[in-house]
């Protein structure tokens, strides 16, 4: 019985997919029952951006109008080169150069041929969505249901994820053909949305219908990696989205990944799988940190595991901006993996407690003598305080902490005394910029109580800083010595602290 409610959802899936793609494709049928009388000799493409529709069958007829790629024509008539052609959505007839319209054949095989070399030229992605169109309004039900019809459903997503990336772009040489591409997908019932990102950039987004069928049919473990890809790319989640609305996005996102069958997929595409998986976790484990800890910390945990899984000899060229993004995402809020105590004996007579605060999700920090409870230093805020993380120096004059403030982005607290001066307080950032994502994390005390050892990685403000590993002055935060290895210094060689040398994916 199941199995019938199955195959019966899944026809139903292709038929509507097959409704909603070859709309124009219908009405343009439907008009020329109604309302022509000159038999249809068959159906078009055009294959040239800016084809020229001429009023007769030669280069010196008035110009009708110009066509761009992928735009859908009847066919109804020859003359020497040319071919008699009417265009349904212009309501206008014409001559084209045979060299400039692609005839489409029944068999919906070679249709399908045809999208497999298409879809692989860059430029060509209307025409792939033409010849996607025809497929689906020629093939059968049962291809449509079975892996044909998940690879043209692939090919369409896959096409209009380009034309959004592209116009996402914005290079004004391009805009023309790019708005005739938009254009000529949404002729095939393909939608978008435009999502202002915190720069001012426009990221155009496919609203992803094909991608969400594809993972309902039959599709190679491939076409299943792709599709769940695309549906949870991070630059197309709304950046305006209320934090409730973004936490139950992101557990969407992290089903959607979940569905994805990791065993029958190349290392490559596991790989990219994983970095996708870690990052949702890492922004659902910071989500829920102040309300829900349990849930927060199997998020962080999952998370870890999924970075712990890919394998880095396999992580492909074109993927290391992704690995490295999900790495701080992950780093950020690892913390969230281990208990989490509202106080923390830190040695040299020093002690740190949490506690809320006077607003709505504040915690304030108070460090304090341990045995005379006398207090040093307080400092509130509403971001993620991970006490866990404190640490003090052996001198008793330095505590580090790890506050997040935002989903990927973790600050180093640092409490400093000097000499008979009061505590102080002072923040390192990942980077002098707006947040984006990013970690300023403790690696170490130096003997003495004058130095201390820090690592950094951001991407902010669309620009990545590597990671740094720094040796700073505890009373300053100033660097005083930096490389982009860890054992390029003396010192992080020598006092590095085994906890996070354990722990952090600094040094991956």
């Amino acid at each position: 019985m199941t199995r019938i409610l199955r195959s019966h959802r899944v026809r139903q899936v292709g038929l509507v997919m097959a409704l909603a793609l070859a709309a124009a494709w219908m009405q343009t049928c439907q008009a020329a029952d109604k309302n022509e009388t000159q038999k249809p000799l068959g159906a078009g493409l055009v294959l040239q951006d800016q084809a020229s529709l001429r009023g007769a069958a030669r280069d010196s007829a008035p110009l009708q109008a110009q066509l761009w790629r992928g735009e859908a024509l009847e066919i109804r008539g020859e003359r020497q080169d040319f071919v008699n052609v009417w265009d349904y959505r212009r309501e206008r007839g014409g001559w084209l150069r045979k060299s400039q319209v692609y005839r489409l054949p029944a068999d919906p095989n070679e249709m399908l041929a045809a999208l497999r070399l298409v879809r692989q030229q860059a430029g060509a992605e209307a025409l792939g969505l033409g010849l996607g169109a025809a497929y689906v309004q020629a093939a059968s039900r049962e291809q449509l249901n079975g892996l044909a019809g998940a690879e043209v459903l692939d090919a369409l997503g896959t096409l209009a994820e380009r034309i959004a990336d592209r116009a996402s772009q914005g290079n004004k040489q391009n805009e023309a053909v790019v708005a005739a591409q938009l254009d000529v997908a949404a002729r095939y019932g393909l939608r978008f949305t435009g999502l202002e990102q915190a720069d001012g950039r426009i990221q155009l987004c496919y609203d992803g219908d094909a991608f969400r069928r594809v993972l309902s049919l039959p599709a190679a473990p491939e076409q299943q990696a792709r599709a769940a890809l695309a549906l949870t790319r991070p630059d197309c989640v709304n950046p305006v989205a209320t934090p409730t609305e973004r936490e139950a996005h992101d557990g969407w996102r992290a089903e959607v990944l979940d569905r994805v069958e990791l065993q029958d997929l190349a290392p490559h595409w596991k790989n990219r799988v994983l970095m996708r998986r870690a990052a949702v976790q890492a922004s659902l484990a910071f989500a829920r940190s102040s309300r829900d800890a349990a849930g927060s910390t199997q998020s962080a945990r999952l998370a870890l595991e999924a970075m712990g899984s890919i394998q880095l000899l396999e992580i492909a060229e074109d993927d290391q901006s992704a690995w490295n993004d999900a790495a701080m995402r992950v780093n950020a809020v690892r913390w969230a993996a281990l208990p989490r105590p509202e106080s923390q004996t830190l040695g040299a007579g020093l002690r740190l407690l949490s506690s809320r605060g006077s607003s709505e999700g504040e915690t304030c920090v108070v460090l304090q003598q341990e045995a005379s409870k006398a207090e040093l230093a307080r400092r509130c805020s509403h971001g993620q305080v991970w006490l866990a993380s404190a640490s003090a120096n052996r001198e008793g004059t330095a505590v580090a902490l790890a506050v997040q403030s935002l989903d990927g982005w973790r600050e180093l607290w640092v409490f400093s005394r000097k000499g008979r001066e009061a505590w102080r307080l002072q923040v390192l950032p990942p980077a002098v910029a707006t947040p984006g994502l990013g970690y300023a994390e403790f690696a170490g005390w130096v003997p003495g109580g004058q130095q201390l050892l820090v690592s950094r990685e951001s991407r902010a403000e669309g620009r990545y800083l590597r990671r740094s590993f720094e040796l700073l002055s505890p009373d300053t935060l100033t660097t005083e010595r930096q490389a982009p290895e860890a054992q390029q210094l003396g010192a992080f060689q020598r006092w590095q602290d085994p906890a996070w040398k354990r722990a952090s994916l600094a040094l991956r």
